[in-house]
């Protein structure tokens, strides 16, 4: 697999900690009985989402009293291999780096057998409700970005 985001995959594939399993529905599949690629950037979103749960971070965003949100700044993805239906996939999910309101995830997912099906980077970044504007995160939260 050669992304531009991986420089040494081996190294990298090592850094992941936290996977998120995923069933592929059938209305996922596209005309050729494969999920459409377009469904993958949705897959990308669920494990970041069950990540940041499991970091503790969800509830706060979710609360329509939080002054920041989350919002996605770009997304990328480098398919490895077709995905059918009824496959039991594994999307690890790790925080790459992170700057001052913006956070880089990078994600691998494998298929039942550990074959490597995709790998993927998006840029979050937190933004004030009110502004719109980048909002720094707290030192909680760098805490926690750290510690994946």
């Amino acid at each position: 697999m050669k992304a531009s985001y991986i420089k040494d995959f081996k190294t990298w594939s090592e850094g992941f900690t936290y996977a998120a399993p995923l069933l592929v529905r059938f209305s996922d599949l596209d005309a050729y009985g494969i999920v459409n690629n377009a469904v993958i950037i949705s897959y990308l979103e669920y494990a970041r989402i069950e990540y940041f749960k499991h970091l503790g971070l969800m509830n706060d965003w979710l609360s329509p009293d939080c002054p920041t949100a989350l919002v996605l700044a770009d997304v990328q993805c480098d398919y490895a291999k077709p995905i059918r239906y009824d496959e039991q996939l594994q999307i690890y999910v790790k925080i790459e780096s992170y700057g001052k309101s913006s956070v880089d995830i990078h994600y691998l997912g494998k298929d039942s057998k550990k074959d490597l099906i995709f790998t993927g980077r998006s840029t979050m970044v937190q933004i004030d409700k009110k502004t719109g504007k980048g909002s720094p995160w707290s030192d909680e939260e760098k805490v926690l970005f750290q510690s994946n």
